[in-house]
Order: structure tokens, then sequence, then C-alpha cells
């Protein structure tokens, strides 16, 4: 697909933040291009069913929904391509972007390259997820009513997790390759102390096991003191051992915290680089829900849109 060299505004991403960041820039005669990333649509394209999507009271598949998102932006002009942004020059303006040896120019950029959530690395795993393996509990609890389902991880992450899942499943184990968790003391006494969940200790996850028919239902760990292999049954899965925020494409370029997440001002978008905006996952470490990433879109775009008239760029 054929775009503009030079443009008002570029948004690196495609997730909830930058289709609805791009919603509302087309809305406003703004023409933005969307480089999507080789993952269009972002981590809700792993995703089976969406139900805490507000407007759609009986669910929607993550693909389908990012697929609406997109064909929304398209319909008000915003082109969506399907490159990767390899590198950026926000040292000069209007700010330089690359990709496939082209250098495209923008007046301003939102970016929306949301978190990875960090996975194990073994094998089953990318195989099931979303077939009973998880990332998320405040997305995919619900489906686990009355399930016996297990938490990997050890830290405040999988202590907050495995918590909110005891409003659904009968029991919470939760799965650490250590004897002592690394979760502050607070959380970790609220989780010991917690009647639905139990703790199997020293035990690394070396294989998750399913089917086609009924997804994950086992999964196989080692014992990592005595190196004993046992397999125990599943209803799912939950990997909770932190996410990793997509911005090596920005670091020494942008303020980024301690955690990697892009440094926002305020209850605002923007960045330490004027006409630089971040929205999404990439600059959200606490709630990273959907609805939240769009509403930070929307707050992008209305910024960016903002800061053009101030730089008469209208």
């Amino acid at each position: 697909m054929d775009y503009p060299k030079k443009n008002k505004v570029v948004i690196i991403g495609s997730g909830p933040a930058g289709l609805t960041a791009a919603i509302y820039c087309a809305r406003a005669n703004l023409e933005p291009v969307v480089f999507e990333g080789f993952l269009a649509g972002g981590q809700l394209t792993m995703t089976t069913d969406v139900e805490n999507f507000p407007g759609f009271p009986e669910g929607v598949m993550g693909p389908n929904l990012m697929d609406l998102l997109r064909t929304q932006a398209q319909k008000f002009g915003a082109k969506c391509i399907m490159k990767q942004i390899d590198k950026v020059d926000f040292n000069t303006y209007p700010f330089k972007l690359m990709t496939d040896n082209e250098i495209i120019e923008s007046d301003s950029v939102i970016i929306s390259t949301g978190a990875s959530a960090k996975l194990l690395g073994i094998k089953g795993e990318v195989e099931f997820v979303g077939r009973g393996l998880s990332t998320c509990a405040t997305c995919d609890g619900f489906f686990y009513k009355n399930k016996s389902i297990h938490v990997i991880g050890g830290g405040d992450s999988a202590m907050e997790e495995a918590i909110f899942l005891t409003k659904f499943a009968s029991k919470v184990t939760i799965v650490h390759r250590r004897d002592v968790l690394r979760a502050s003391k607070i959380m970790a006494d609220r989780a010991l102390n917690n009647k639905k969940i139990d703790f199997l200790w020293n035990a690394e996850p070396i294989e998750f096991i399913g089917n086609e028919e009924k997804g994950l239902h086992a999964i196989v760990y080692k014992d990592s003191k005595t190196e004993r292999k046992a397999q125990i049954d599943t209803d799912g899965v939950f990997i909770a051992i932190g996410h990793n925020p997509n911005t090596n494409l920005f670091k020494d370029v942008l303020k980024i915290d301690q955690n990697g997440y892009l440094i926002t001002a305020g209850k605002s978008s923007r960045t330490n680089i004027e006409g630089v905006f971040a929205s999404g996952d990439v600059q959200d470490s606490i709630y990273r829900q959907a609805i939240t990433a769009a509403g930070s879109g929307c707050m992008a775009a209305i910024d960016a849109e903002r800061f053009l008239e101030q730089k008469h760029e209208l």
C-alpha cells in the first residue's frame, strides 16, 4: 500500500491504543499513517473471547475486535501499513522514522507499541496461549469459574493474579521455582493466608500438555532441588512473571522509567520530546487493559492535534 512520506501524524503500533488514536486523528483530518508492526492488532490478536470491552454484551473474539477498530480507522481515512519502524530520529523536526530503508517524516508521532508478557520459553507455551494458557487474570479469569487453576510466578504480579483469580476459581495453586516468594511481604502474606490458594514449591515448569479438543490440561515440571520430573493436571494456567514494554526502539531517545516504560507527563500522553506522544501499555505498567489503552489512544490523538494547532501545522 502506498503512503505519503511526509505526514502530520504517524502512529507506531496497532493495538487498541494505536487504532483508537488513528480513529480520532483521522476524524480530525490529520490523515494518520499507522505502522502496524509484525503483530498487527497487538496482544488481543492472541486472545480468544474478550468479554470486558464495552459494547459487546455477548463478547467478541480478540482478532475480530481489532479488525473492527482497524476498519473504523480506515473508514475515516487512516492508512494502516504492515511494516515495522526500525529506527527513529527525534532530534530533527519534522521527525524522521525509518522502515525498509525508507525515511518517513512526520510533524508528530504517537507511540503505541504496547508491552509483551514475559513467557517461560518452554514446550507447548505458544501453542496453548488463549486455549487454557493466559497472561492476564483480569482479562480471562471469568472463564475459570469453579475451576482448579495454576499461577506461575513468585513476585507481586503472581500474588495479585492469584488473589484476583480466587473470585472465580475453586482452587488456585501458585507454582514457584523456589521455596521463598519474591513478592513483597504484604502481598505474600495475603496469598499465604488465602484459604483458596495453595503453593507448589521448588517447581520449575518445563512443558505444557494439551490437545486440539480440550486445550491445555497438564503441566510437566521438575523439582528445582531434586531434578525429579512430575506432571499435574490443571484446568488452566496463568503466567505471571511480568511484562516487557516494547521500548527498545526508544532507549536513549525518550525518558524511560526503571521498569522500561515510557514516561508521560502528568495526566497527558506527552513524552519528554515535544510532539512525541505515548499511549497504551508502552507507558502503562498498572492497568494494562484494552479499554484503558483505547482511552489513552484517544488522549494521545487529542494531544497531537492540539500540538499541531499550536505549531500552526493544521
